[in-house]
């Protein structure tokens, strides 16, 4: 069953595989109890047939004629060549399923009988025992034209020569000692590592099967058959251990190994008749071109030892590149396995393998040894890259000394993260060593190159960022290395830094000075080509700062995508441009709008009321105000819509900046400052951290300097286009549908509900067009602007407006539409919101509400308290109690007394006397200048001071006495 080696195809096992690194790693009563099992002794035999890839016809067969062979024998030990003679005789190929499976199992016997006749040194008719052999190999001649009784002679022939090998006794005297043992050891050899190769799962490669502890009983059965003695067992078993590893490059067949060669070969005494015998068994090996004589043992360390050297000699090469993928760690671990390995063979010399060896200087021995790997395999790993630098350089159109940087800083950084922390345990100055050896040989291509540097040119940007990048990667090797051995933290004369910072410091600089001009002439440009139109209906900001953002990030991509160290000085240049170039576009935004004052109507001549009794005489004709061309034109170009669109602007800019801001810092963090690498790096955490406080509490201040001087001017832009919106609309836009009609002849004609429709529109106009984070801003501007207008209305209507108690109640229920209006059933303004702005309208109202002469008494008192050569009081800035306000109340009362006060008391003409249809009017009102001159000289009752109080107490109540 062993050795018919009869190759078949698999079939797929019913019980489920869990394969374990170790089967012993189950219980005793486990394991007594599944070999006592007749159903367990079952299933391991058939796995031990499918493990060596026996046909269960096969599997019979050999069953069979081996039991047929036992009966014949009487006596002694079998031997290899016996069972192949044993199996030879009387099998015919109508034993066998096909021919082919005939063939190469016959084939396979004689390659036994060949192996163990040809080879002995004490058979003397080796030519006549070949053709013996050559006539069983030849399938035409054996199986058609010899008869079965020359087929016999021929086998009787060679067991002859069997019983003389066979009679002859072992060389070393050791118990089960057979002459075949020495004669055909590289058969036995085969042979037994064939066994040992079945404890892997055919399925799994990398796996040892779970019952590879019992299977590996069975094999050790025949050792007196094969001459394997506990030594060469473990020798072997590390050898099959280790070459399934480098086939599979699974790191616990190789851990594996290492535990079985140190427990079972360094580990045990030594015997002399079993050395001799071990010592007997003689091998070659090559390494280069030189061969060397060893034992069997020996050349099998020997060869470990010689892979392990290949491989370590250029580990860059070897552990980089896999045959499976790889995760970093899995990489360290299979590297940390050879390189176990090649300590082991490098501590034991292969000569004196099974003697015990103590030595001080076993550690340095190592040291040289590991620090060999270092240097030999840094420098294939550098020459392999010089060479296919130029290539590459070619190829990418790159400075070769960036692609050089590029592919160094790779080995730098694979040497940190994988092969350092190995290394460090036989070698501690591993890391320092190939920093210094990496740094020294970028260094000596890179020095000519930076004392041609003048400026940031293509080759520069290129070279100088990734020599930077190259030697903070062996900075960071070479400070590792020295804290985790304790060292000074001081860097030595042969790690000399490159000066990249203080090269590109003053190149930035410039570049970044430079950049200015060319940003503030760009931001001008898209400036003065804007027409204010929105970008997309989603994007509803103007495309010009759309542009500037643009500009700035680009200048922002270009700078640190340099890659070079940068300090405050250039950060605070970079903020410069950034300022100046953000605060000249909000200057330009705002600096085209006009004074609100220039879209108010010119305050109407103050008259008293009067009807008008004969309709043909001849009225005053008002003037039209002329505004200058300068504003007229301004005005224009400062539609609703572009105002919108400039607003949305200035919400887009204050979201940028927050943004442009937070990517500033975040690239700033990486790219500053820079270290000149001059000074010592042995500093304590107390100073290094003053150090970094100082230098964030700089910057931030830069920032703070910076972005919220930006933010303050575009939150005042906003604060003053929002107003602006509203005056523009309610004052300009609807100045002759809202303003001009409302109440206009009276209020019966003219109701507010009449109006709604124009206001409504604009409204629906500005939310369609505002950004909706503004929409709430912007509405309550309107409000506001409505609210103010409808004041103008009231106080400033001119002489086509006056109201009667009977008006009150109407123009009450028109200012809550207004309100209700602008809450829109609650998807508008806040409730509360709208009441507190219009509390002043209530208010005007109840004050018309209120007989005339309580209006007279208020407007006398306030009067007496006002400063000569005080001014007309302006529009939007009204109080409840001044005179400029009770006066034009008195002069809008559709009342007797009140217009024989005024008449009377200030010559004011009669409203009958104007004809302001359609007209802005444009006479200036003096009224407040004469009645401190003409109130003066009123004197007032008793009754009527006291009756004043009363009035002044309850002004909402108050009635003429």
């Amino acid at each position: 069953m062993m050795f018919s080696g009869i190759d078949i195809s698999i079939q797929s096992r019913k019980k489920d595989k869990n394969p374990k690194f170790l089967s012993g790693l189950k219980t005793k009563k486990g394991k007594y109890l599944q070999s006592q099992s007749p159903e367990r002794h079952v299933e391991f035999l058939d796995t031990i047939r499918m493990q060596m890839q026996i046909s269960e016809v096969m599997d019979t067969f050999a069953r069979r004629r081996l039991v047929q062979f036992a009966s014949v024998k009487a006596w002694g030990q079998f031997s290899v060549p016996e069972i192949a003679l044993g199996f030879l005789n009387g099998t015919f190929r109508s034993d066998f399923p096909s021919v082919k499976s005939y063939t190469h199992w016959k084939n396979r016997q004689a390659d036994i009988l060949e192996g163990y006749f040809c080879f002995a040194n004490d058979v003397a008719d080796k030519q006549k025992i070949g053709q013996l052999v050559a006539k069983i190999r030849n399938s035409e001649e054996w199986d058609n034209n010899m008869s079965p009784s020359e087929r016999s002679e021929i086998l009787l022939a060679l067991k002859q020569y069997l019983c003389v090998l066979s009679s002859k006794p072992g060389r070393f005297g050791i118990q089960g000692e057979t002459y075949y043992w020495t004669s055909a050891y590289h058969m036995n050899i085969r042979l037994y590592m064939k066994l040992l190769f079945g404890l892997f799962d055919i399925l799994e490669d990398g796996q040892l099967i779970e019952e590879a502890d019992e299977l590996l009983k069975i094999v050790k059965l025949t050792w007196p058959l094969l001459g394997i003695t506990q030594k060469l067992h473990s020798a072997l078993y590390v050898w099959v251990l280790f070459k399934q590893f480098v086939g599979t490059e699974e790191t616990m067949l190789l851990e594996y190994a290492i535990r079985v060669m140190q427990k079972s070969l360094f580990s045990e005494a030594s015997e002399p008749r079993e050395d001799e015998y071990i010592c007997s068994l003689s091998c070659s090996a090559t390494s280069g071109s030189n061969e060397y004589k060893f034992n069997l043992v020996q050349s099998i360390f020997f060869s470990i030892g010689s892979w392990c050297e290949i491989k370590l000699q250029d580990y860059h090469l070897h552990f980089s590149q896999l045959k499976r993928p790889f995760f970093v760690p899995q990489k360290s671990s299979l590297f940390k396995g050879v390189m176990n390995m090649a300590v082991k063979i490098c501590r034991v010399d292969a000569s004196k393998i099974f003697k015990s060896i103590e030595s001080d200087d076993l550690g340095e021995i190592t040291s040289r040894k590991v620090k060999g790997y270092v240097d030999r395999s840094l420098e294939a790993a550098c020459m392999r890259v010089m060479d296919n630098i130029y290539f590459g350089s070619e190829v990418d159109r790159t400075h070769p000394l960036a692609l050089l940087a590029s592919e160094l800083k790779i080995i730098a950084e694979r040497e940190l993260s994988m092969y350092y922390p190995v290394l460090c345990h036989w070698y501690p100055q591993a890391g320092i060593a190939a920093s210094i050896r990496l740094h020294r040989f970028y260094g000596e291509k890179l020095r000519p190159f930076l004392q041609s540097v003048s400026c940031l040119s293509e080759d520069v940007r290129a070279v100088l960022p990734a020599a930077n990048e190259l030697e903070n990667c062996l900075t960071e090797l070479y400070c590792t290395a020295c804290q985790e051995n304790g060292l000074t933290l001081q860097f030595s004369e042969e790690f000399i830094h490159y000066q990249i910072g203080e090269i590109s410091r003053p190149l930035i600089l410039d570049w970044i000075i430079a950049q200015n001009k060319r940003v503030m002439e760009w931001t001008a440009r898209a400036f003065d080509l804007e027409n204010w139109e929105p970008l997309s209906h989603q994007q509803k900001q103007a495309p010009s700062a759309v542009e500037v953002f643009r500009i700035i990030e680009e200048t922002l991509d270009q700078l640190f995508q340099l890659r070079l160290p940068m300090d405050i000085t250039h950060l605070q240049a970079l903020l410069s441009i950034i300022f100046h170039t953000l605060d000249a576009y909000l200057q330009k935004v705002t600096s085209e709008l006009v004074g609100k004052q220039n879209l108010y109507p010119s305050i109407p001549p103050l008259t008293y009321y009067k009807e008008t009794t004969f309709p043909i005489v001849k009225k005053k004709l008002v003037e039209s105000t002329v505004l200058e061309d300068e504003v007229t034109n301004k005005l224009n170009e400062l539609t609703t819509s572009k105002l919108c669109v400039r607003l949305n602007t200035l919400q887009y800019i204050q979201k940028q900046i927050s943004a442009l801001e937070d990517g500033i810092r975040k690239s700033w963090s990486f790219a500053g400052p820079f270290d000149n690498g001059e000074h010592s790096i042995e500093e304590s955490p107390e100073t290094s951290g003053r150090i970094l406080d100082t230098c964030s509490e700089s910057v931030d201040e830069l920032f703070v300097a910076t972005f919220d001087c930006i933010r303050d001017t575009a939150a005042h832009a906003i604060r003053s286009i929002c107003e602006f919106i509203g005056v523009r609309v309610v004052f300009w836009d609807l100045r002759k549908s809202f303003l001009y009609r409302l109440y206009h002849g009276g209020v019966e004609n003219s109701r507010l509900d009449s109006l709604l429709p124009s206001l409504d529109g604009a409204l629906n106009q500005v939310c369609g067009l505002i950004d909706d984070a503004l929409r709430d801003r912007v509405v309550s501007s309107i409000f506001r602007a409505t609210l103010e207008g409808y004041v103008w209305v009231l106080l400033d209507g001119g002489p086509s407006r006056a109201f009667s108690d009977l008006d009150i109640p109407l123009m009450e229920d028109d200012l809550n539409m207004l309100k209700d209006l602008f809450v829109a059933d609650g998807e508008g303004l806040p409730r509360s919101l709208v009441e507190e702005e219009a509390k002043f309208a209530h208010q005007l109202l109840s004050l018309f509400s209120l007989q005339a002469e309580s209006v007279i008494q208020l407007l006398m008192s306030s009067s007496q308290h006002i400063s000569v050569g005080l001014e007309v009081h302006k529009s939007g800035h009204r109080c409840l109690g001044d005179a400029d306000t009770l006066i034009r109340v008195v002069c809008h009362k559709k009342d007797r007394e009140a217009s024989k006060f005024l008449k009377e008391q200030y010559k004011l003409p009669a409203s009958s006397e104007y004809d302001e249809d359609g007209v802005e009017p444009n006479f200036k009102s003096v009224l407040v200048t004469d009645l401190i001159r003409r109130s003066a000289s009123a004197r007032w009752s008793d009754k009527g001071h006291s009756s004043f109080k009363s009035i002044k107490k309850k002004l909402q109540e108050a009635t003429w006495r």
